[in-house]
């Protein structure tokens, strides 16, 4: 095998003189041939294609969603949150804050459309209106956001003449409060006086402060408040009465007494009363018992009828019967 030898072949003179004005590069740092033999001899150290066990860790952490979310969220959340406490840590700065929050706030307050302007009251009477606007006390215009609607209502449901109520606030600056007021259903008689009771037996007005639109049943003893329902059934059944009935008055806060115009009564039992008005009215029907000399009729005992005569109605029974006892001793003498 022959050896290769490399020749130099002559340039053409002007490729000679172009190659001799090119710059030529500068020399390269030669090394000593004793680092050449010792790097050349050093042996490459073997890779380990296999992380290290901190890489390790830290990818499988990475994996974790708990870990990720908490350096998505938490950190950014921690930093805020720091960043925040050394912010409002200065009290002039929480000051000036506070400032700016309620200026803000007054300046919303203040505006033309949270003004209330007007307030109207629904379904009362003038004098529930009265009761109903003194129990407010609203000193119009003002910020609908200083009204507190709740308080207002317990305010107004407070009065004795109101069952329910209810506020709203409308367009236009109008707080409409619509109003239920209690219908009175009888007349109480009381230590105190006569007053008005709806049909629950809540307390509605005095009689001296109230215009009766109608004529009311009349009641009166302690506890009679507590059974306004059996009160207006036997005012129903004692229809028939008319105007002789006076009213109704309870005992023993047990039972009920029928009071006539002419102070006659109608005892009533404690259960059933109803039903016991009902056979009195009967026996009035069929024999005018009411008509007659009777200052009671005892109806308490249901297998008895026990009836108490006025005193001329005695005094003339007692004449009659010693009428009798005198004629029955001639009889028996003779």
């Amino acid at each position: 095998m022959r050896p290769l030898i490399a020749r130099r072949d002559p340039l053409p003179p002007g490729l000679r003189r172009e190659t001799a004005q090119a710059p030529q590069p500068a020399p390269r740092a030669v090394e000593p041939p004793a680092a050449r033999t010792m790097a050349a001899a050093a042996p490459e150290a073997p890779r380990d294609p296999a992380p290290s066990i901190w890489s390790y860790r830290v990818q499988r952490l990475w994996l974790t969603p708990l870990f990720r979310k908490l350096v998505r969220v938490g950190v950014p959340a921690f930093v805020l949150c720091f960043g925040g406490l050394v912010y409002f840590g200065d009290a002039e700065r929480r000051a000036a804050l506070w400032d700016a929050g309620q200026e803000i706030r007054r300046e919303i307050e203040s505006r033309p459309e949270f003004r209330i302007t007007v307030m109207g009251v629904e379904g009362a009477s003038d004098r529930v209106i009265g009761e109903v606007r003194a129990a407010l006390g609203l000193q119009l215009p003002m910020s609908s956001f200083d009204l507190d609607l709740a308080a207002l209502r317990d305010r107004v449901e407070a009065l004795p003449s109101v069952a329910s109520a209810e506020l709203r606030i409308q367009s236009g600056g109008y707080l409409a409060v619509r109003v239920v007021e209690r219908v009175p259903a009888l007349i109480w008689q009381t230590r105190d006086g006569l007053a008005l009771i709806d049909a629950e037996g809540h307390f509605v007005a005095s009689l001296d402060d109230h215009l009766l639109e109608r004529p009311l049943p009349a009641v009166a003893g302690d506890g009679a408040d507590l059974v306004v329902g059996e009160a207006l059934a036997l005012h129903a059944a004692a229809a028939p009465l008319g105007d002789r009935l006076r009213g109704l008055v309870r005992v023993g806060e047990r039972r009920w007494d029928v009071v006539l115009t002419d102070g006659r009564r109608i005892l009533l039992p404690e259960q059933g009363a109803v039903q016991a008005l009902d056979r009195a009215l009967a026996l009035q029907d069929a024999s005018r018992i009411l008509d007659r000399d009777v200052l009671r009729i005892d109806l308490r005992n249901p297998d008895r009828l026990t009836v108490q005569l006025t005193r001329p109605a005695l005094e003339e029974l007692e004449r009659l019967r010693e009428m009798e006892r005198d004629t029955l001793s001639g009889e028996r003498n003779g």
